[in-house]
């Protein structure tokens, strides 16, 4: 339920977040957060602090909400803030060596046909692999290939060119295959995975 009639209009949305409109925080919330929750999880894989990553962003969009140049990207803006704000958290457990203890039940999201007990396993080991790869790889890597978004996001989630993105995602797609050759459970599936025959073009 969005608050404020705002629904489906996110300039307007914007505009009262400016005129410091006192249910507008609330409306940006309602409508934002499902997908940038969901955003932070294939960024992150599985993590406790996913809530407090969300959270994080919400009060980083609204503290520079004047960068946002075009309230009709408000989401694609809201992306952008979520993907720095997650891959701070990557940078700064990496600078700590910071360890982190699973319940081996614990998976990202995922869609309901892959909720069997295998395919919650096989998402595990993917997140493990994923985990070692470096932040400029690994974070263009999930928005692509987890979350699915189209090359040009991609490059804008990450404010980088559409080139680099491309390169990113290359060596990205080589190193996920190389570390998943030595999981027996990985690597039939992805030598059969077309993401991995096929440069992005």
């Amino acid at each position: 339920m969005h608050r404020l009639g705002f629904a489906g209009d996110d300039a307007a949305l914007v505009a009262a977040l400016r005129r410091g409109d006192p249910g507008a925080p609330a409306s940006l919330y309602d409508r934002h957060a499902p997908y940038l929750r969901r955003v932070i999880a294939r960024v992150l894989g599985v993590d406790d602090e996913i809530p407090e990553v969300l959270q994080e962003t919400f009060a980083q969009a609204l503290a520079s909400l004047d960068g946002l140049d075009d309230p009709r990207r408000l989401r694609a803006w809201l992306v952008r803030v979520a993907v720095f704000t997650a891959r701070g958290v990557i940078r700064k457990r990496r600078r700590q060596r910071w360890l982190r203890f699973r319940a081996p039940e614990q998976v990202p999201e995922a869609p309901q046909a892959a909720r069997d007990p295998e395919a919650r396993l096989m998402l595990r080991r993917v997140y493990e692999v994923v985990e070692r790869m470096p932040e400029k790889e690994r974070v263009p890597f999930a928005l692509r290939y987890f979350e699915g978004m189209e090359l040009v996001d991609v490059a804008d989630a990450c404010a980088v060119s559409l080139a680099t993105i491309k390169r990113r995602l290359k060596k990205a797609r080589h190193r996920f295959a190389a570390l998943a050759e030595r999981d027996p459970l990985l690597r039939e599936r992805v030598r059969a995975s077309p993401h991995f025959g096929v440069d992005d073009g």
